[in-house]
């Protein structure tokens, strides 16, 4: 019965991909209009959400309707306020009852996560508007531009999130004639004015990674579930350092269900078109202006912000427009916490989120006061690249295990035993 929404998932997303490619093939901006691109971007993408979620896709339409109300009928000076309160509210409530009315702790059909991409496009096209007053100008879009914006079939299951502008490009086809410009600046010719730049061998690339990742989960999720850490003979018969080890490696193999979901997701997007982000140095074009995350850069994180900075990077930029960057006091704990309420209602959530808070204050001070004694050679940073290495995946592995674990009792179990073990 889980398994079948996981399966659904999949095949919507395979479908999506060929669809992308046709997209981009037989309605590319030189053969049809921006309004036919619209059209059946929308359409594709409420048909891959009700196969997906059935009436309760309806949601999507629901909330979008209620924010676009809010855009039309409130003023500019408070209108992304408004917008940012009815849609996260909307999200919250869809959130509460999927949670404690169906199937606290299951998978099924969730519904709310595509609405917690729905609801990051609208409060930023809500800002960008409001913002637009003094910066980059992003006018009110019609309904159907609106809709195709928050349900197109390259996003509507699993984002990512993307400026406006960026997506009106895309459609319009001139998503990449800037960046064209900008970065071919000296090149003979205009080498690169001749031609658009094909994302194939980039799609090839992302879908060889989740291949991969999708190997490696299936293989070790189950050998290495994160709930025998919190178990009462593995805790009782095994060293400390061992169960650090395994938190560890429980921690690691969760990971690639995440890079799988959010590459595929990627490549689906490059695969239509849209993605492009100007030229490598060796004139090879980039297709990661929506890229939601650097898989050896986390991996290889030597501290909690550099982690953070390459997980989920679209909902990072996505907290720091909206919240970091508004928040007057204490932006580093509000950020947390709009995090926690955007993921979901779980207290596991919270006690991450919460936790998080500590971790981020306590690397910064780790960092400005001991990280300069170690620069003084190669030998001293590249003991300090190990250690700080380690004490991250350590941290990480600490602070996300309520998220996995979800409830209260199992994370403060987790909790009590660490604190029982290390004191």
């Amino acid at each position: 019965m889980l398994l079948l929404p996981l399966v659904n998932f999949v095949a919507c997303q395979l479908f999506a991909l060929l669809m992308a490619v046709w997209f981009r093939i037989y309605l590319h901006p030189s053969k049809t209009s921006p309004f036919i691109r619209h059209v059946v971007a929308t359409l594709l993408g409420f048909y891959l959400a009700l196969f997906c979620f059935g009436w309760y896709s309806l949601h999507f339409l629901v909330q979008s309707g209620l924010s676009y109300s809010v855009m039309v009928f409130a003023g500019l000076e408070h209108m992304h306020k408004y917008c940012f309160i009815v849609t996260l509210s909307y999200l919250i409530l869809c959130q509460i009852t999927r949670v404690y009315v169906f199937d606290y702790g299951m998978y099924s059909a969730d519904f709310t996560g595509p609405m917690m991409v729905i609801t990051q496009k609208i409060t930023s096209l809500a800002f960008e508007i409001h913002d637009g007053k003094k910066s980059i100008k992003v006018r009110m879009p019609s309904l159907l531009e609106y809709l195709s914006y928050n349900c197109n079939f390259m996003g509507i299951l699993a984002g990512p999130t993307c400026s406006y502008n960026d997506y009106k490009a895309f459609i319009e086809g001139t998503g990449y004639q800037p960046r064209h410009q900008e970065n071919a600046n000296g090149k003979e010719n205009g080498k690169y004015k001749q031609s658009e730049p094909s994302p194939k061998n980039d799609v090839i690339s992302k879908l060889c990674t989740c291949a991969v990742s999708l190997a490696i989960y299936l293989s070790l999720c189950k050998l290495l579930p994160v709930e025998h850490a919190i178990d009462d003979d593995f805790v009782s018969s095994t060293p400390f350092h061992l169960q650090v080890i395994y938190l560890y490696l429980a921690m690691l193999a969760l990971r690639p269900k995440y890079y799988f979901v959010w590459t595929l997701a990627d490549a689906i997007n490059n695969a239509a078109g849209f993605g492009f982000n100007g030229y490598n140095k060796d004139g090879s074009p980039r297709w990661d202006l929506i890229s939601n995350l650097r898989i050896l850069d986390i991996e290889f994180a030597t501290s909690f912000k550099s982690f953070l900075d390459n997980w989920n990077i679209q909902t990072a930029l996505w907290l720091k427009r909206v919240c970091y960057e508004r928040c007057a006091i204490n932006p580093t704990a509000a950020t947390f916490l709009l995090s926690a309420m955007w993921h979901g209602v779980y207290p596991g959530y919270y006690l991450t989120f919460l936790t998080g808070i500590a971790m981020t204050m306590a690397a910064r001070a780790v960092r400005h006061n001991i990280r300069p004694y170690f620069l003084v050679s190669d030998s001293y940073k590249n003991v300090y690249d190990v250690v700080t290495w380690a004490s991250t995946q350590i941290a990480i592995s600490y602070t996300v295990a309520p998220f996995v674990l979800l409830a209260v009792g199992p994370s403060l179990k987790f909790y009590r035993y660490v604190c029982l073990t290390v004191s």
